[in-house]
């Protein structure tokens, strides 16, 4: 038993070891990177400002009656077909005359 503890022991320290330099390396090697970036900015040409954004588009009409009752007719049609449900068929309905 006192084998198997040594064993697990030195397994913690060479891993908590490894861990430290590992994050050490890491540490150092992202502050390189980090110098070399305020380096190259340092050094780099300014680059032009980027167009102002399109406007929007204007919002869209409302449908006319005429549009609302033919978008009606189709959802009529789709629920005799059995397409829709009496509950889908209403709430498009609702949509459509909400809307």
């Amino acid at each position: 038993m006192p084998g198997l503890l040594r064993g697990v022991a030195r397994t913690a320290v060479v891993a908590g070891t490894a861990t430290a330099v590992s994050n050490r390396v890491s540490r150092r090697q992202a502050g390189r990177w980090a110098q070399q970036d305020a380096q190259q900015a340092a050094y780099a040409e300014p680059v032009a400002a980027a167009p102002p954004p399109a406007p929007a588009p204007p919002p869209a009409a409302a449908p006319s009656m005429e549009q609302k009752l033919d978008q009606l007719q189709q959802l009529a049609a789709l629920k005799e077909q059995g397409v829709l449900t009496e509950q889908e068929f209403a709430a498009q309905k609702a949509r459509i005359l909400g809307g």
